[in-house]
């Protein structure tokens, strides 16, 4: 119970009884204001911590030094010391309006310091690069082999699947058109050129983004949560040499020989649509296709699927790196790592094709 009186100068809260109220007595911050406060509680029975968040939420804007207690309990009265310790501010929640040049600039200096952080990344991996090849570089072999036999072996599935059925899905699309000339047999050639040159490359590099990339992304990211990488730095071992480097290699070592395997995969697909569906003889099948295969677009698709490993690694392994501290981080890193590795992809793509052209490839 609360009995309030109320002097000249003074506000005497007299608290009595079971005190295990929530609800605070019809009393506001004017009645209250320059005044001293004075709780008094010599008839307390018992009482609880909801009543005391009550009383601070009902003092709250009060000075400290305006407050004072008699006959209090002394739990009650050193939960409300503490309470009181730190002086109450309106929270402000007004968010200034920014102009349109505010804004500009704004975004133009987070792209800044973004590309600074990429550039400073990229050079301590060719920092790392340099020490492996001098044998200076720390990391464990073991890692490399786990991480080899996860990007490697265990992808083979879902590459060979999705590369079977792009490979059909070509030569579909192909038979469409051809086959209002009768020239349902040059879809074997489509299909090879098309796998070996570049589909092959781009559909490993986009199953390698979201299956390795966001890998990476994510277990480097718990590792920064877990606080991992500060005890890295703690004990001098390079974050770049222990876990980006056997990363990079891994795929590396992987990705041109998926990308060969992608290829098989898809000159079989557009095999099964021209024996089964189109009736083509599989000895044409297979002539057309030899003739139309040349080692020189075969070894550009390889090409690709290199460029396609580095960017894959290193926006997941950057991305994890710069995680932040939380769960909610983690799953953030793991979606740029796929996203930006997909759009740098398909731009390296661009300049690659644009590069060979300009060339004669």
């Amino acid at each position: 119970m609360i009995k309030v009186k109320a002097k000249k100068d003074i506000v005497v809260f007299s608290l009595s009884g079971v005190l295990n109220e929530s609800k605070h007595p019809d009393i506001s911050f004017r009645d209250l204001e320059n005044k001293k406060i004075e709780l008094s509680g010599k008839d307390i029975v018992s009482w609880n911590t909801d009543f005391v968040v009550m009383l601070y939420n009902l003092l709250k804007r009060v000075p400290k030094e305006n407050i004072t207690y008699t006959d209090l309990p002394e739990g009650m009265k050193q939960l409300l010391n503490l309470a009181f310790q730190t002086p109450f501010k309106e929270c402000e929640n007004k968010s200034k309006k920014e102009s349109f040049l505010e804004r500009l600039g704004g975004y133009g200096i987070r792209f800044a310091q973004s590309v600074k952080r990429g550039c400073i990344f990229i050079r301590r991996c060719l920092h790392s690069w340099n020490r492996q090849l001098i044998g200076k570089a720390v990391y464990r072999k073991k890692d490399f082999w786990l991480v080899l036999s996860d990007c490697g072996p265990k992808a083979i599935l879902i590459v060979s699947l999705i590369s079977f059925m792009v490979g059909l899905i070509l030569a579909f699309v192909g038979a469409l058109q051809l086959k209002t000339f009768g020239a349902q047999i040059y879809v074997a050639s489509l299909v090879t050129i098309g796998m070996t040159r570049i589909m092959g490359a781009i559909m490993t590099g986009i199953i390698m983004a979201g299956r390795t990339g966001a890998s990476y992304a994510a277990s480097i990211g718990t590792m920064q949560v877990n606080e991992e990488l500060d005890a890295l730095q703690t004990m001098g071992i390079p974050k770049t040499d222990f876990l980006v480097l056997p990363r990079m290699n891994a795929l590396l070592l992987s990705m041109p020989i998926l990308v060969l395997l992608s290829d098989i995969m898809g000159i079989l697909g557009g095999c099964f649509v021209c024996v089964l569906c189109l009736e083509v003889p599989l000895s044409e099948y297979i002539k057309y296709t030899i003739n139309s295969f040349d080692m020189t677009n075969f070894l550009v698709g390889v090409f690709h699927g290199v460029m396609f490993s580095l960017i894959i690694a290193l926006c997941g392994c950057y991305f994890g790196i710069h995680c932040g501290r939380n769960a909610d981080s983690v799953g953030t890193a793991t979606t740029k790592a796929v996203v930006y590795a997909i759009v740098w992809m398909i731009i390296m793509t661009g300049f690659i094709t644009l590069a060979c052209e300009m060339v004669g490839i």
